[in-house]
Order: structure tokens, then sequence, then C-alpha cells
């Protein structure tokens, strides 16, 4: 998958998206500062919803939009969406701030009215968030547009995925990533299940990551670890400014750190590889060999009392030791001396020298 001129997928960076919601708590002054501290945060790209109250709900007072759990427990659906929504006329604004800085913009979309409006304002790519995994007609409209999506994945079945997977790749789309989430808000550790997001590569041949929406980093990183190539995580200036989602969303340092974890996770990981690297190579003399630990004369034995298998690696391997053991000296050596295939009655020894590094 390609998004602008980034590749996303095994064997490059992972891609991070800091994602800014309702945290501007209603203040475009806000919203400019908080794309400003995701790019010193070290993220790759900020991300907006674009909604408004009456795109996603009606105004009722039924019990059906009355929020009955969680972080929003006794909100209406309505009102809530009406604090959390980035006005549109914001939107075109922000994606010249991130721009003007090196970050890359997209959004949400929620209805086919909005797609539009991304559409006019020149984005790039889209996110299908995990509620809008079953809308159809919007991930049709979406997958129209020929633009690579990011699909969260948080509340569905493998049958719903793959349905949706079908629905966009039906469209003649293949830029496709999807990512691990739970959906809850805050998510918490157990709930996680990470070792799925490697699954979800496996089964749909995409490039997999994951949608962070518990307190603190740690699920971020391991997914990372795990093979993640794309981390969504939510940012503000500060949980002290309230907004839907400030509980669950990282402060700038946070955030920072979270990044710089990732990108030392992604070194630690590295790649498959058995060469030794040169600090190893330093300090492989710390390994054992073969020294001579009592004098010997030319024509004396091997034994066990005047040669020892101790550090450091000088000497012949200890793998050779029950070899050497009786065989005859053919120079007088010296107590402290590492035992090398020159010191040893020949046989074989020519070709022990020509097929093992000692």
């Amino acid at each position: 998958m390609k998004i602008k001129d980034r590749e996303i997928g095994v064997g490059f960076p992972c891609y991070i998206i800091a994602e800014m919601s309702s945290n501007h708590a209603g203040s475009l002054d806000r919203a400019i500062e908080i794309i400003q501290e995701a790019k010193r945060s070290g993220a790759d790209c900020i991300k907006l919803q674009t909604y408004t109250a009456d795109t996603m709900t009606i105004l009722s007072d039924k019990e059906y939009f009355k929020i009955k759990a969680g972080t929003w427990k006794g909100e209406n659906l309505y009102t809530l969406y009406k604090k959390a929504q980035t006005p549109w006329e914001w939107q075109g604004r922000l994606k010249e701030e991130a721009e003007k800085i090196g970050l890359d913009f997209f959004s949400t979309p929620y209805d086919r009215t909005s797609v539009d409006f991304l559409e006019e304002l020149g984005v790039e790519f889209y996110k299908i968030s995990s509620f809008e995994l079953l809308d159809v007609p919007l991930i049709k409209y979406v997958a129209s547009k020929k633009k690579p999506i990011i699909m969260s994945t948080g509340m569905a079945t493998f049958g719903e995925i793959e349905q949706s997977v079908k629905t966009i790749r039906d469209c003649g789309l293949e830029e496709i990533a999807l990512l691990r989430c739970s959906s809850a808000y805050p998510a918490v550790l157990e709930d996680m299940n990470l070792r799925t997001i490697m699954h979800l590569g496996n089964a749909f041949g995409v490039p997999v990551g994951f949608s962070d929406h518990s307190i603190g980093s740690i699920a971020a990183v391991t997914a990372v670890a795990l093979g993640a190539k794309i981390i969504e995580k939510h940012i503000c200036l500060s949980r002290e400014i309230k907004s839907p989602d400030s509980l669950f969303s990282a402060e700038p340092l946070e955030f920072k750190q979270m990044v710089k974890d990732i990108r030392n996770v992604e070194k630690a990981v590295g790649e498959v590889s058995y060469e030794i690297s040169e600090l190893e190579r330093i300090n492989k003399n710390f390994r054992k060999s073969i020294f001579i630990v009592k004098d010997i004369k030319s024509g004396e034995a091997f034994s066990k009392e005047n040669i020892r298998v101790i550090r450091p690696g000088n000497g012949i391997s200890p793998q050779f030791y029950q070899e050497i053991m009786g065989k005859k000296a053919v120079l007088d050596i010296s107590s402290g001396m590492p035992l090398s295939w020159h010191h040893v009655e020949r046989e074989n020894n020519l070709m022990k020298e020509e097929h093992f590094d000692i």
C-alpha cells in the first residue's frame, strides 16, 4: 500500500497517525496547535473526523438515542456529536497547516456528503471507522474514489471484515490497510488480542496496524513489535482540556515518547539474521577456549591436569576438548598460553584448520 509517496507494509517504518477527533474542544487555534504538536511529537499524519450531528443521527429524546454506559454515559447522541464535531469550515485551513509543516492529512467520512466535501478538499486517502465497517453504501462510495483506504475493525467478526474487504475490492481498489482495535473508550489491555494483527495481514494480504484507544502506549508499542505497520492514537494538548475524547488521548510528551519507543522497537525487531554484529565480534573473545594451565614438554600428552576450558577465547574451541585429550604436544608450551592446532600432533589437524575458525 502506498500513501502519497510513502510505502506502508513489511520492510518499511511504521506509519504513525495522530487522531485529533474532538480534542480541539471547539477552538480553531487549539486545533492548529494540536497539528503543530503532532509534528513535534514525530507523527507522520494528522487525522480528523468529518461529520455534523445532523449527518450522524437525528435529534430525538427517545431512549434509543441515549448512551447508557461507558465514558459518554447519559449523553444524547445528537448533543454528543454536536460537541465533538470539527467544523467543516475549519478543515481546509487545518489541511493547509498540516501540509505546510510536512504532515499528511486525511479524515474519516461518515456519509456521502462528507466524502464529497473531502474530495473537494483534495484528500488523498480515507479512513473507514469501526462503526462504519458494515455501512456498505458508504464503503462503496469511498472506494469509488480510487484512493487508499485504512479501515478499523473493532467489534467486527472475521466474516464482517471479509465482507467489507470484498466490497472494496469489488470496486477495483486494492490499496487497503486494516487496523485491529478495541472499540471501547478507553480500551483495556485484556481486550486487545494483539496477535490478531498479523492474522489479519495473513488472511487478507494487506498491510495491518493498530488503532489504540487505551490509556498509555504499551499496547501501541507492543503492536509494532508484533508486526503493526500503522499506529493510530488520539492526541490532545492536555487532558485537563475536557472533550469527549480527552480521557483516552495522549498529551504531546506522551505521544512523543510513544513514537520514540516505536522507533526503538523497530530497530530491535530488525530482521532474521545470524550474522555477528561488530559489538558481538569485539566481545567474542569472552567466550571460553582451551588453555595450557601447566607447562607441557614436547611429546607429553594433553590431560585434565595441563589443559582447561577457560576464558578468554583465544584458544581452540571447547567443542574439541575430548578429541585433544590424550593426544601429544609437538613442542614445549608454557602455562597461560592458548592451545592452538599447531601445538597438537597432526593426524586430522589440517582438516580442522581448514573447516573451523579458531
